[in-house]
């Protein structure tokens, strides 16, 4: 079997990407030295694609600290992309469920191994807390996993799983069971997983083959969300994400 060359320049489209991953963690500006050691690049190298992006408004530098930020055009696309996707019209959904729980509301959506929070209280929040959110501990990725098209959900054996509390999964095995009972459930539940303290209810919002195109979720803490009143959080955050299924997905491709 002939093994097909990448095209010509991949390498540099892939290091510029990877550049620009580099701020997935919505951390502290970025020095080139920063992003070099993040990529396993020179200096210079990772100097000269910062200057590139730069140039094309994709990043940003502070001439005073020479530090890097995302840049305006990584704005628009993200507007765009937010737009297009019909996210704007979650907000509202998302501000009343806050409302009516006093927790903090998110939608997510899967991409690759993290969720990806797209809308709600932890975006509008400046936490430092980061959009990508890891699958196995937290409520909104356990529902992603649950109810994840075929081919589209990692394997849980090649998840990261790292342990951010004493009461993390981080046996392959264990998860898949909990995920078994979150899908007989219909909901699932961060019980301090991510962060101590923290508790956090998510349901799907599903398409018409029964696979979660997003999560919806109320996020508060253990103290407020106890056992006897997981049903006053529940019928709330399911009436959301009932209307969230109207809103974000196609005629065609809701649940009847």
């Amino acid at each position: 079997m002939t093994e097909v060359a990448a095209p010509a320049g991949s390498q540099a489209v892939r290091r510029a990407l990877g550049l620009l991953s580099c701020f997935h963690d919505n951390g502290p500006e970025l020095t080139a030295s920063d992003l070099a050691r993040r990529m396993d690049l020179t200096v210079s190298t990772a100097h000269r694609l910062a200057r590139t992006l730069v140039a094309t408004g994709f990043l940003d530098q502070d001439e005073r600290t020479l530090r890097y930020r995302l840049g305006p055009a990584v704005v628009e696309l993200g507007q765009l992309s937010f737009h297009q996707r019909g996210l704007h019209l979650a907000v509202p959904e998302l501000h009343r469920l806050a409302e009516r729980t006093g927790a903090t509301a998110d939608l997510a959506l899967l991409a690759g191994t993290h969720a990806v929070i797209a809308a709600g209280g932890s975006v509008e929040r400046a936490g430092g807390l980061g959009l990508r959110r890891p699958l196995h501990s937290t409520a909104l990725g356990k529902v992603l996993l649950a109810w994840a098209p075929p081919g589209q959900a990692p394997a849980l054996e090649s998840l990261p799983l790292d342990r951010f509390t004493g009461s993390t999964i981080t046996d392959p095995a264990r998860l898949r069971e909990q995920l078994g009972q979150v899908r007989a459930d219909g909901y699932a539940l961060n019980n301090g997983e991510s962060a101590d303290g923290v508790r956090t209810l998510a349901v799907p919002v599903l398409d018409h083959l029964g696979h979660a195109r997003f999560a919806v979720a109320a996020r508060t803490s253990a103290a407020v969300l106890t056992d006897d009143r997981l049903d006053h959080y529940l019928s709330p955050v399911r009436t959301c994400a009932a209307a969230l299924e109207i809103l974000l997905i196609p005629p065609g491709e809701r649940r009847s």
